[in-house]
C-alpha cells in the first residue's frame, strides 16, 4: 500500500501517526456516555464493616436501582473516665509487647498493671463498649483519641 493510500483510507497523518478517523457518535449515544459517566462518578464505595444505607427507586423498567447514600453522623461514642494513670498504664502496655514490660517501665508491679487494666476494662464495659482481648482495647484506645494508629 502506498503512503498516499494510506493516508487517503486511514485519515491524515500528525507527526508521524497515523490517526483512523471514527464516525461521529450520535447524539443518543453521547447522551448515554454521559450518563453513565454521571453515574459512576456519583457512586460511593462503602468502608469495610460499615454498613452501606441504600435509596432504592425502581428503574422505568421496575429493576431494583440501589443507591447509596452519605451514611448518616454516627452518634458520639460514650466515653470512660479513666484518670491519668490508667491512661498512662494503657498507653505503655499497648507500645509494649507485655504487662511486665509495661511495670518496668513505669516503676509498678504487675499485680498493679492488672488492676488498672481490670478497672479499664470494666470502665469500658459499664458504658456498653466491652473489651476483653488487647486488641479490642487498642480499638477502643484510637477510637477515643487515647493512641494514635501511628503510634502502635
Amino acid at each position: 500500500m502506498t503512503a498516499a493510500a494510506i493516508h487517503s483510507t486511514a485519515g491524515h497523518s500528525t507527526a508521524g501517526r497515523l490517526t483512523v478517523s471514527t464516525p461521529a457518535r450520535s447524539a443518543s449515544a453521547d447522551a448515554r456516555r454521559r450518563e453513565a459517566l454521571a453515574r459512576l462518578s456519583a457512586r460511593v464505595m462503602p468502608l469495610p464493616g460499615r454498613p452501606v444505607y441504600v435509596e432504592a427507586p425502581l428503574s422505568r423498567r421496575g429493576h431494583l436501582t440501589a443507591v447509596a447514600s452519605i451514611e448518616p453522623a454516627a452518634p458520639e461514642l460514650p466515653r470512660p473516665t479513666l484518670t491519668d494513670r490508667e491512661v498512662q498504664v494503657l498507653r505503655t502496655w499497648l507500645m509494649v509487647d507485655s504487662k511486665p514490660v509495661c511495670g518496668d517501665e513505669l516503676h509498678i508491679s504487675l499485680g498493679t498493671v492488672n488492676t488498672h487494666l481490670t478497672r479499664i476494662r470494666a470502665k469500658y464495659a459499664e458504658i456498653g463498649r466491652p473489651a476483653s482481648t488487647k486488641a479490642a482495647l487498642v480499638a477502643r484506645a484510637i477510637q477515643d483519641d487515647i493512641v494514635d494508629i501511628d503510634e502502635l
